[in-house]
């Protein structure tokens, strides 16, 4: 060997000291077993989870999908007959930032929040306003361990068929653009509009 400086290999990391272990895990399992199960028992007859709305996955690749969301929108409550505030207090869940893009996620998660309150029993908070028909309803009231109203089923695909002289007659990308120009444009027409109204009523009074 030539004079070269000799390798010191820095293996004394006293790894033994810094290991973390996790033993605590089939506790930690059992206790958040036991807490859901208070839960349950605490709040029964209500259902375990808020009912949420149905929603289509995002992007491309993921939106023929169907999930649950976050919380109900406004215009969804709204068309339901309810408000907001008393949506909280019945076991829906509200999301303030969500909003309605198509009129089928509007009439699906409205017609699911009609489904729910068809079901919903709300008692008086004090045993003593209770009648005997709301206390009955009260014992016999099954807990829900999910949702109560359970999502849509899925659309069965189409089957495939052959494309017909209309429909290649159709031009997808013209009709966009111009639905997309007429969407972007709309303001300006609405203004140009009413101004040619003003200048011809003013003509008129001349």
């Amino acid at each position: 060997m030539q004079n070269k400086q000799l390798p010191n290999v820095h293996l004394r990391k006293e790894w033994d000291l810094r290991v973390r272990t996790w033993f605590n895990q089939p506790g930690r399992k059992l206790r958040r077993r036991n807490a859901r199960v208070a839960k349950a028992a605490k709040i029964a007859p209500r259902p375990l989870e808020l009912l949420r709305p149905a929603v289509r996955c995002p992007t491309v690749k993921y939106n023929r999908k169907t999930r649950i969301g976050r919380g109900f929108t406004l215009e969804e409550l709204k068309a339901a007959g309810i408000s907001a505030k008393y949506a909280t207090t019945v076991g829906i869940a509200v999301d303030y930032r969500r909003h309605n893009r198509s009129e089928e996620s509007l009439a699906i998660n409205t017609q699911r929040l009609k489904d729910y309150l068809a079901q919903l029993i709300v008692l008086p908070t004090k045993a003593k306003q209770r009648t005997s028909e709301q206390t009955q309803a009260y014992r016999q009231a099954v807990q829900v361990p999910g949702q109560v109203v359970p999502l849509p089923a899925a659309a069965a695909p189409e089957a495939p068929r052959a494309v017909t002289a209309e429909e290649k007659k159709v031009q997808a990308f013209v009709t966009l653009r111009q639905a997309r120009g007429a969407y972007k444009s709309h303001g300006i027409a609405q203004k140009r509009k009413a101004e040619l109204k003003e200048k011809k009523a003013n003509s008129v009074k001349k």
